[in-house]
């Protein structure tokens, strides 16, 4: 299949960590890369974000990155880019007449708003993963969502207008119903993790010694959805024991990061700021040795789409303590490879990590569970034999003449 991928601010070549640069990102760089190894000819459309960029990329496994010019060559936040997405379907349209794609892959809302506007004058079925919804958001963060203000009404159009929506959780599925969206349409495919890089007993040189008896990690983009101040809170009732904090802007420049100076102050006020390390950003490589490092990995968002971090947990065998929301609750097995405790209880997660820090044996096993886990559901492999079952069921059912449909 010729497959197009359109992820208009996530770039799979771009550096990990930033506010806007995380899942989504990994998700559209190992998919492609994937699916371009079983012989698929996969290129992504991404935004031309820095003047220097070249115009294609190849990325391993031989899928090709394409940069799309959309808006001025920088950087721009993601919830400003919309004015930009006429100029990018505009752009798919020109590519897509010179050799027209079978289908079409779209990952966030406005991706989906271009891709249809590419994908339409030409007859392409176009399969989108939304990767968060704007109702969840707003939901969550109120008057914090800087989403534009058209995003959900948007969201409802591309639900009826693309021929599958491809959802990563069940918690997804439940609202696009509520959105209104068919679920005859509605297929749901996990999100995955590189199981042969996130393993047990993976080493690396910058990995921090440590300072207490026990370890707690918390890592991915450092922004305050992600819940790192309910770690922090937690901290105060679970006695000698350390909490690591890894991601945002490198080290040297955390001082000047707002996460990083309110999580600081939070943990200054209340008296576990001798407990706490906030290390920044950490290279991947570096990453599975650092989670083998922890006892315990936590995942406290107040809502998370999906979330890929407890996933690396459980392919390096170390059990995650996560809030009961959204993909979590697919992902981690309570009480079997790790616990799903409340979201905004710092006291619940307190008390899951203290019984779980005091049973070294029950720890083991819910590692073993969720590295067994992960490769029998969570495998880049197992993640594309899905997509590619989508991306052919949806050109099986345009191939049905509409008399006979």
């Amino acid at each position: 299949m010729r497959i197009a991928m359109v992820s208009e601010h996530a770039s799979p070549l771009a550096a990990l960590g930033g506010v806007d640069a995380g899942g989504q990102n990994v998700y559209v760089a190992r998919l492609s890369e994937e699916l371009a190894r079983r012989g698929h000819r996969v290129t992504v459309y991404t935004r031309r974000d820095a003047a220097d960029l070249p115009d294609r990329v190849e990325l391993p496994g031989g899928a090709v990155v394409e940069h799309v010019p959309a808006g001025p060559p920088e950087a721009v936040p993601k919830d400003e880019l919309l004015p930009h997405m006429p100029a990018f379907g505009a752009y798919l349209d020109r590519a897509w007449r010179r050799e027209r794609p079978d289908v079409v892959h779209a990952h966030f809302w406005m991706s989906g708003l271009a891709a249809l506007t590419g994908a339409r004058p030409h007859g392409v079925p176009v399969v989108q993963t939304f990767h968060a919804l704007g109702t969840v958001k707003r939901r969550h963060q109120g008057w914090r969502d800087t989403s534009p203000p058209e995003r959900i009404a948007v969201e409802r159009q591309i639900g009826r207008d693309c021929a599958r929506v491809l959802a990563t959780c069940s918690d997804e599925v439940r609202e696009l119903a509520a959105m209104g969206v068919d679920l005859e349409r509605v297929s749901v495919v996990p999100c995955g993790v590189d199981a042969g890089h996130f393993h047990p007993g993976a080493e690396g040189a910058a990995v921090p010694p440590r300072r207490e008896r026990h370890r707690l990690l918390a890592c991915g983009r450092l922004v305050r959805r992600k819940g790192y101040d309910r770690a922090i809170r937690a901290l105060r009732a679970v006695p000698d024991t350390e909490l690591v904090v890894a991601g945002g802007p490198a080290a040297g420049r955390l001082g000047r990061d707002p996460e990083a100076r309110r999580l600081w102050h939070l943990a200054h006020r209340i008296g576990v700021a001798d407990r706490v390390r906030l290390l920044g950003a950490v290279a991947p490589a570096d990453m599975p040795a650092l989670i083998g490092s922890a006892d315990l990995v936590l995942c406290t968002p107040v809502y998370e789409p999906f979330g890929i971090v407890p996933l690396e947990a459980m392919a390096c065998a170390v059990p995650v303590v996560a809030t009961d929301v959204g993909g979590h609750r697919d992902s981690v097995a309570d009480r079997a490879t790790g616990r799903l405790v409340p979201p905004e209880d710092p006291l619940a997660v307190a008390a899951a990590v203290r019984e779980l820090l005091a049973a070294d044996g029950l720890r083991r096993r819910y590692g073993a569970a969720g590295r067994e886990r992960v490769l029998a559901r969570y495998t880049w492999s197992r993640v594309a034999d899905g997509v590619e079952d989508v991306h052919r069921q949806v050109l099986a059912a345009r191939a049905i003449p509409k008399e006979v449909a």
